[in-house]
């Protein structure tokens, strides 16, 4: 597997990644699809994306992704962002997931940003192991943060100083 920088070419396999995260119900309050242009959208510039491509295949398919976007837009937290990652059903398990992290901070930090923020539903087991594994800190837990299919959730928040 190798990490690198997304570009909007990307935006078809980040599109079909998250779009699988939205089926599962496990890793997000979306539930509508966002299509490959709206992906496009993401790429403003000041946020960092990286794609996760799996040496396996020698098309380089993308398997995970992890991106930035803005936490609060007050000039007073303009050093944190919030982030993502997902991985590709087919790859779940393999490292994928550690490896866009990595990759991640490391743009992050470039761009400079000096930490990183989320929530993750509490179910979501997988994820929340990840993000410890990387040195991820659970701060807390929102109760009843957001409705998915009409049943309110709970998420627990994350951050890491990078």
């Amino acid at each position: 597997m190798r990490v690198r920088t997304a570009t909007p070419a990307d935006a078809e396999a980040i599109a079909r990644i998250y779009n699988e995260g939205i089926d599962d119900r496990l890793a997000t309050f979306e539930t509508v699809h966002p299509s490959p242009d709206e992906v496009r959208a993401w790429f403003t510039g000041t946020h960092p994306i990286v794609v996760v491509e799996d040496g396996d295949h020698i098309d380089g398919r993308v398997i995970a992704f992890a991106s930035t976007s803005v936490y609060r837009p007050r000039e007073c937290y303009r050093g944190i962002a919030e982030f993502s990652v997902y991985v590709a059903r087919e790859a779940r398990g393999r490292g994928a997931g550690r490896v866009a992290m990595s990759g991640l901070f490391d743009a992050a930090r470039a761009a400079g940003f000096s930490k990183l923020v989320s929530r993750v539903l509490v179910e979501n087991v997988a994820s929340r192991g990840l993000l410890k594994a990387v040195g991820f800190r659970e701060v807390g837990t929102y109760e009843k943060h957001g409705k998915l299919d009409g049943v309110w959730c709970d998420a627990v928040i994350v951050e890491r100083l990078l």
